[in-house]
């Protein structure tokens, strides 16, 4: 057991200055350990003196749905999550899901108090089911937490990976049929985007709207030329990263000639250079600690620019975000989770959206329940892991080009020059077959010569 942080009970002057934190922009945590010092207070004259005793942890295997399956296994192979329950002395439980912390990180929460963690900087799933144990115990949804509700009802977009066009449609008539309005993935070379995007509208309701996600580029591509031809379609709604972070100048330029919103993920010194400099129209949050989420929605609340998080997970992270997106006023972008890809979940609850927004809880804490016969199935499930496989692409010249994917190493689909093998644009003339092995010959051999030469083109 490792030393409470505050062996003391917190008084109101330790959670200001803990929020605030020196940060030029400390000042929305400040305001936020108003409602918070507040809540500790209800939670004291309740409970008294409440103590973290366990943080147990599950490692669970959630299943993909099986329309999307076949994509997401051919990209990422089986996808791996962790389930905390955090138990405390008067009987109060905390969830919280996400990365895989260390058992020094767990070992932190051990003795303290939940209040202790107000602004967590530690550790996102950690940080949840401290904020879950907060609310539960003042009796008030974690929005409140944070000070004021912004919105009710919280903006969302679906998420999946660059297939097919046949494959992106249907992707489009599912979230779509889910009740969604938006929908993003990371462009790939290995797809042409403009057949991709044609094959999505044409199936599309006439609101649903596509966020492209270009990687930080990476591509041939000339981008005013690319994203001209892509804002071109209705179905095209906002472009994210599509330069290097630090091109500053090639953003402010390229915001002026595109007239869809461009929204930057990766930025240069925190955002703060490209935020003073207007150099985008939205920002996104990626997998941000609560703390940094919070002084970062002071920087964008006070420049008026409005920003989105990204954090995987399942209904637990859903939740959390909902509540952080329903209290911080800039936070009118849709969020991401990449919830709707997954056939089942540990907690009861379920937060589907209505025409694109999601419903802020107000039930005390996240507002989610386990589900401990779903989580146990998910502990012992046991996927075969997806081997390595051949991306055989056709260009429209005859050309033929093999490159074989990892699903260990992701990244190449989306930023194959990483790798150094040859030049690629987002609008070749291209189709893409998945070939995985066949116990042929021929993908014996063509799999053995692409590997000792990285790359294999054929002439017509």
């Amino acid at each position: 057991m490792t030393r409470p942080i505050h062996p003391h009970p917190l008084s109101r002057r330790d959670l200001l200055r803990a929020a605030a934190g020196g940060s030029a922009f400390g000042g929305l945590l400040a305001l936020s350990a108003e409602p918070t010092y507040a809540a500790k207070e209800t939670a004291d004259s309740v409970f008294g003196d409440i103590r973290i005793t366990g943080v147990e942890v599950h490692d669970i295997t959630p299943e993909y749905d099986d329309w999307i399956a076949y994509q997401l296994n051919h990209y990422y192979g089986p996808s791996k999550r962790t389930v905390y329950i955090v138990r405390t002395n008067k009987g109060i439980v905390g969830l919280g899901e996400g990365q895989k912390e260390s058992v020094e990180v767990v070992q932190k929460y051990i003795g303290t108090s939940p209040f202790d963690w107000v602004g967590d900087e530690t550790s996102l799933p950690l940080g949840t089911a401290m904020y879950d144990l907060m609310g539960k115990a003042a009796g008030v949804p974690v929005y409140k937490l944070f000070g004021q509700r912004y919105r009710r009802w919280v903006p969302v977009s679906s998420w999946t990976v660059s297939t097919h066009p046949k494959r992106m449609a249907e992707a489009v008539q599912k979230y779509s049929a889910q009740g969604h309005t938006w929908m993003k993935f990371h462009l790939s070379p290995f797809e042409n985007v403009i057949d991709q995007t044609a094959a999505m509208q044409a199936v599309a309701p006439k609101d649903f709207k596509i966020h492209y996600d270009l990687t930080m580029g990476g591509s041939q591509d000339h981008m005013f030329d690319l994203l001209g031809r892509m804002a071109e379609f209705p179905i095209a709604g906002c472009f994210e990263d599509p330069l290097e972070p630090n091109e500053i100048d090639g953003y402010i330029e390229l915001r002026k000639r595109l007239k869809l919103p461009l929204v930057l993920h990766h930025s240069a010194m925190n955002f703060t250079y490209s935020v003073l400099h207007r150099a985008a129209d939205a920002y996104m949050l990626g997998h941000s600690r609560i703390g940094s989420a919070m002084r970062k929605a002071g920087l964008f609340e006070a420049a008026e620019m409005p920003f989105m998080m990204q954090n995987v997970g399942g209904n637990m992270t859903r939740a959390m975000t909902t509540h952080m997106q329903s209290a911080f006023k800039a936070a009118s972008f849709h969020f991401i989770d990449a919830g709707d890809q997954w056939k089942s979940d540990v907690v009861n609850e379920r937060f589907a959206p209505v025409n694109g927004l999601v419903r802020v809880s107000e039930a005390p804490g996240l507002g989610v329940t386990i589900n401990e016969a779903e989580l146990d199935r998910l502990k012992k499930l046991r996927l075969p892991a997806h081997p390595k496989w051949i991306i055989k692409t056709s260009f429209e010249n005859g050309t033929k080009m093999f490159n074989i994917a990892n699903p260990e190493n992701s990244i190449f689909m989306v930023r194959p020059d990483f790798s150094r093998l040859l030049p690629v644009r987002y609008d070749m003339p291209i189709t893409t077959e998945y070939w995985d092995n066949d116990g042929s010959s021929e993908y014996k051999q063509m799999f053995e010569r692409i590997e000792r030469e990285g790359v294999v083109l054929l002439k017509n």
